[in-house]
């Protein structure tokens, strides 16, 4: 579906590079990591919160743009801001009410989507700054975070150890591989909240580019975006994307837009969950995950009130996400994949974002 970047002039060998990025309100500096494919796909996360910052992608005629959301200081980071680029956890998603039984105990979290639970808490794997190494390889270079979350955390049980690697290949791949173990039973459900806009962060709303999301059923929610507890078939329904469309086509039947998880094929190992693409200038990204499911956002949340890279303001459907995760409120959804993790297992997801030129559609 997707064909390679083509060769920008002669090729390289992946590189990785550091510098300084700022130091936070509390006195802790942050580091900015720059993982580069040596042909045309580049990466820069910083250590605060695990942030992809930006992803720099060539377009069908060798033209390179960043094509993520986010900002260009630590201190507009550190403000609140609709999660852009960051590992969310320990909780993706919404928990209702910020409550959850297990094991006979009541457990009591933050309501900071009101009246919900949602990415963590207040201060969850988003504003924490992570430890960092530095791996190199001959065909790749990788950047491993790692974060101790203590026990009770945001309300949480258990002291959970978390590791994520960042690896950019010769292949013009981005894959995030994450690790976690606890020393008691809690729920933890990671993802990477990237929002992507194919023809350049800045370039407005994605609504014209187009969207295949491999999936026969999505999770309904009610007004609050907690899940109802069933699962509905796609066909015939403005979540039909299992042939590609543009974001835009049906996103008035869902208002404010898209903010749904897909259930992914039940397939061991790692699967194709969607393919994105920009008719105009040719950038692809298909994504390819172990997880049960997929959340496409669309950004609805955004209003243009903090300003974005180069001053850009980012209204309304400026980005789109494809957060790969478990569902909703599983913790409180016994139908749905458990996301309990318990002492003596380790929680291990892999997502793999592959960048290159749609040569099928104009």
């Amino acid at each position: 579906m997707i064909g390679r970047v083509r060769e920008l002039g002669s090729q390289g060998s992946p590189t990785i590079s550091r510098q300084r990025f700022g130091t936070t309100k509390s006195g802790t500096s942050v580091d900015e990591y720059h993982l580069s494919s040596g042909r045309g796909v580049s990466a820069s996360i910083i250590t605060y919160g695990g942030i992809i910052r930006a992803i720099s992608v060539p377009d069908r005629h060798g033209n390179s743009a960043d094509i993520v959301l986010g900002f260009d200081s630590l201190a507009q980071y550190e403000t609140r801001h609709p999660y852009f680029g960051t590992i969310t956890g320990r909780y993706a998603n919404r928990i209702a009410r910020g409550s959850f039984e297990l094991d006979g105990t009541r457990h009591t979290l933050a309501t900071n989507n009101p009246p919900n639970h949602l990415h963590g808490g207040h201060e969850g794997f988003d504003r924490a700054v992570w430890s960092a190494r530095t791996e190199s390889r001959a065909d790749s270079v990788a950047l491993v975070l790692s974060h101790l979350s203590p026990d009770g955390d945001q309300g949480y049980p258990g002291a959970v150890a978390v590791e994520v690697t960042y690896t950019v290949s010769a292949l013009n791949t981005l894959r995030i591989d994450y690790v976690a173990t606890s020393d008691k039973a809690t729920p933890i459900n990671l993802t990477s909240h990237s929002y992507f806009n194919l023809a350049g962060h800045d370039s407005g709303d994605v609504l014209r580019q187009k969207v295949q999301i491999f999936a026969d059923q999505y999770v309904p929610v009610d007004a609050t975006l907690i899940p109802t507890g069933a699962l509905l078939p796609v066909a015939g329904t403005a979540f039909d994307f299992r042939q590609p469309r543009m974001i835009g086509a049906r996103i008035s039947e869902v208002a404010p837009g898209y903010d749904h998880t897909f259930v992914l094929q039940e397939l061991a190992g790692l699967k194709r969950a969607a393919v994105a693409w920009d008719p105009g200038s040719g950038r692809a990204l298909e994504v390819v995950t172990s997880e049960p499911g997929v959340q496409f956002y669309t950004g609805n949340f955004l209003d243009g009130s903090q300003a974005g890279k180069g001053g850009a303001l980012y209204q309304r459907y400026a980005g789109f996400c494809l957060e790969t995760q478990h569902f909703p409120d599983s913790v409180n959804q016994p139908s749905f994949p458990s996301t309990i993790l318990r002492p003596g297992d380790v929680y291990r997801q892999s997502t793999l974002l592959k960048f290159g030129i749609h040569d099928y559609d104009s």
